[in-house]
């Protein structure tokens, strides 16, 4: 069943990890050191509020939390399944994550917290657009769950169990595209500010278009 996969799923796997490494940078830079591409510190974040009965951050971590949950519910509702497959509501998805960068940026350069709810319900609807890849949960705006896979991959080798090159690359890549999109988020960020959410904007527009090129093609 991998191997049956086209290659555009290795491609379109490292743009989207660049494209949710680049806004979690711009989130790390420009939203009080908070990630919005995933919500592990930011749940963290909501405990030591709650400690410290800090009822106003705390109230701005939740809605954060529950903006990448209405992402995600969005991506539920535009693709009825989580397993890749061509032809499903992708492109759409991806016009909507960018529209939601945009008004992120706008609404950022006004000051106002609401474009690191719409930039985490950005990231939220990415993430779930496509989680299911031959069998392997996949995500492209963390990292936590491929570095476990990894890690459990090189402990079977060592039990003498092969390695699936494919998987291996797709994990690789999926890295790679994470770290050189924060690297170039980062890079923006200093000489743009909020602007740089254009980039990663974009970047989704453009990998819409490709989607659905390669779909009126492929039927």
């Amino acid at each position: 069943m991998l191997t049956r996969l086209p290659r555009w799923v290795e491609v379109g796997a490292f743009l989207l990890a660049f494209l949710a490494g680049s806004v979690n940078a711009v989130g790390l830079l420009g939203f009080s050191h908070q990630s919005v591409s995933h919500l592990t510190g930011t749940t963290s974040l909501l405990g030591l509020a709650l400690a410290d009965l800090a009822l106003t951050q705390a109230g701005h971590l939740l809605l954060t939390l529950i903006s990448f949950l209405a992402g995600a519910a969005l991506s539920g509702v535009l693709i009825p399944s989580s397993a890749l497959k061509l032809g499903r509501h992708y492109g759409f998805s991806l016009l909507i994550e960018a529209a939601l960068l945009v008004m992120a940026m706008l609404t950022l350069q006004q000051g106002s917290d609401l474009g690191v709810y719409l930039a985490s319900m950005a990231c939220g609807l990415q993430n779930a657009m496509v989680t299911t890849y031959s069998g392997s949960i996949i995500r492209t705006t963390h990292l936590s769950g491929i570095f476990t896979d990894l890690g459990i991959m090189l402990g079977n080798r060592l039990r003498g169990v092969p390695i699936n090159g494919r998987r291996l690359l797709l994990f690789l890549l999926l890295i790679g595209g994470f770290v050189v999109g924060g690297l170039v988020g980062t890079l923006l960020f200093r000489e743009l500010h909020f602007t740089a959410l254009l980039m990663p904007a974009g970047l989704a527009v453009f990998l819409a278009v490709v989607y659905w090129e390669y779909a009126r093609r492929y039927r």
